[in-house]
Protein backbone atom coordinates (compact mmCIF):
# COMPACT_ATOMS: atom_id res chain seq x y z
CA UNK A 1 0.00 0.00 0.00
CA UNK A 2 1.44 3.64 -0.42
CA UNK A 3 2.06 5.82 1.70
CA UNK A 4 0.19 8.98 2.12
CA UNK A 5 1.82 12.14 0.63
CA UNK A 6 -0.20 15.29 0.78
CA UNK A 7 -1.20 17.58 -2.96
CA UNK A 8 2.24 19.06 -2.99
CA UNK A 9 3.78 15.25 -2.70
CA UNK A 10 5.56 16.02 0.43
CA UNK A 11 6.21 13.43 3.25
CA UNK A 12 6.13 15.11 6.05
CA UNK A 13 4.41 18.03 7.35
CA UNK A 14 7.75 19.62 9.72
CA UNK A 15 10.34 19.90 7.42
CA UNK A 16 10.03 23.40 6.85
CA UNK A 17 9.39 24.06 11.22
CA UNK A 18 12.26 21.38 12.01
CA UNK A 19 14.80 24.06 9.94
CA UNK A 20 12.89 27.02 11.32
CA UNK A 21 13.11 25.95 15.02
CA UNK A 22 17.12 23.92 14.38
CA UNK A 23 18.15 27.71 13.21
CA UNK A 24 15.90 29.05 15.92
CA UNK A 25 18.14 27.56 18.28
CA UNK A 26 21.50 27.40 16.38
CA UNK A 27 21.84 24.04 15.96
CA UNK A 28 23.04 22.39 13.15
CA UNK A 29 21.78 19.08 11.85
CA UNK A 30 24.41 17.20 13.69
CA UNK A 31 24.06 19.41 16.91
CA UNK A 32 20.36 18.47 17.39
CA UNK A 33 20.81 14.72 16.09
CA UNK A 34 23.46 14.69 19.48
CA UNK A 35 20.69 16.82 21.46
CA UNK A 36 18.35 14.39 20.49
CA UNK A 37 20.61 11.23 21.53
CA UNK A 38 21.35 12.57 24.87
CA UNK A 39 17.41 12.35 25.39
CA UNK A 40 17.34 9.05 24.85
CA UNK A 41 15.83 8.95 21.20
CA UNK A 42 17.98 6.87 18.54
CA UNK A 43 17.96 9.44 15.73
CA UNK A 44 20.86 10.40 14.02
CA UNK A 45 22.03 13.51 11.54
CA UNK A 46 20.31 11.58 7.84
CA UNK A 47 17.28 10.95 9.44
CA UNK A 48 17.35 15.15 10.04
CA UNK A 49 18.16 15.60 6.86
CA UNK A 50 15.90 13.25 5.29
CA UNK A 51 13.21 14.66 7.34
CA UNK A 52 14.39 18.27 6.09
CA UNK A 53 14.32 17.65 2.18
CA UNK A 54 11.31 15.37 2.74
CA UNK A 55 12.57 12.39 1.70
CA UNK A 56 11.30 10.45 5.10
CA UNK A 57 7.94 9.96 6.88
CA UNK A 58 8.06 10.80 10.05
CA UNK A 59 7.52 8.78 13.14
CA UNK A 60 5.58 9.18 16.18
CA UNK A 61 7.97 9.10 18.52
CA UNK A 62 10.08 11.33 15.90
CA UNK A 63 7.53 13.98 16.32
CA UNK A 64 7.84 13.11 20.03
CA UNK A 65 11.40 13.31 20.80
CA UNK A 66 11.05 16.58 18.49
CA UNK A 67 8.50 18.43 20.59
CA UNK A 68 10.73 17.35 23.62
CA UNK A 69 13.82 18.45 22.89
CA UNK A 70 12.38 21.78 21.98
CA UNK A 71 10.13 22.27 24.51
CA UNK A 72 7.34 22.77 22.33
CA UNK A 73 3.52 21.56 21.99
CA UNK A 74 2.70 19.00 18.89
CA UNK A 75 0.43 21.31 17.60
CA UNK A 76 3.19 24.37 17.58
CA UNK A 77 5.29 21.42 15.65
CA UNK A 78 2.44 20.82 12.56
CA UNK A 79 0.35 23.83 12.76
CA UNK A 80 3.03 26.22 12.07
CA UNK A 81 4.16 24.72 9.06
CA UNK A 82 0.83 24.16 7.63
CA UNK A 83 0.27 28.03 7.86
CA UNK A 84 3.43 28.57 6.30
CA UNK A 85 2.50 25.97 2.98
CA UNK A 86 -1.01 27.91 2.87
Amino acid sequence: MPKPKNISGKKNLISQRLIELRKLHNLSQRDLAHKLQLAGYDIDKNVITRIETNKRYVTDIELQALCNVFHISYDSLIEEDRKGSS
